[in-house]
């Protein structure tokens, strides 16, 4: 029986995807959904320029103050850091506002229900729990679109600064422990050869 040295096979490295600007942009509401959500709940109206325009300088006048201490590279890494930051904190705030939309949907669907005792009236001077859960999704939805704009202006800068598109981190996962077990067992399969 011959015997052949197992052939060393092409390491894949999988990459963490990070949190785009676009998944941030699918998940908090535009300025118009903004709008409307402020009008309909009593709420403020927010300045969605004004946020993403002091922000972008914010950013600007940042790397302005550092330029002199940090090297091109390092400049490009700290933004990217930073920048991911404001985006993923929008995309969060819009993934928590997405749940609180589908529960106060969920509560006030039960309305047609006949048998429901889930939104009834509290006692007098209280707002039902279906009413409090779509004042909550409301707060939540401009909270999550000012975040929005704040990382709509942070991409801005970046691509300011740098010179070129903003674009999330993608590190390598890391499974030690796989990498391992998939070695012993090629080295155990081995033995049978």
């Amino acid at each position: 029986m011959s015997r052949t040295a197992p052939r060393p096979t092409a390491r894949v490295v999988q990459l963490r995807k990070g949190t785009t600007l676009e998944m941030a942009r699918l998940a908090c509401p535009d300025a118009a959904q903004a709008i409307l959500i402020a009008e309909s709940f009593g709420l403020p109206v927010l300045d969605s320029d004004g946020i993403r325009d002091l922000h972008e300088r914010l950013i600007v006048e940042t790397a302005d103050a550092l330029r002199e201490g940090l090297a091109e590279r390092a400049m490009q890494i700290h933004l990217q850091r930073i920048v991911g930051s404001y985006v993923g904190s929008a995309h969060g705030a819009g993934q928590f506002y997405s749940r609180a939309v589908s529960e106060a949907r969920d509560l006030t669907s039960k309305l047609a229900n006949q048998a429901r005792d889930d939104d009834l009236d509290g006692p007098v001077g209280f707002e039902s729990a279906a009413q409090r859960k779509r004042e909550f999704a409301a707060d939540m939805g401009v909270q999550a679109h000012a975040l929005r704009m704040a990382a709509e202006g942070a991409v801005a800068a970046y691509e300011q600064v740098v010179g070129e598109r903003w674009k999330p981190f993608e590190r390598a996962v890391e499974n030690p422990g796989q990498a391992v077990d998939r070695k012993a067992a090629e080295m155990q399969m081995a033995a049978f050869s």
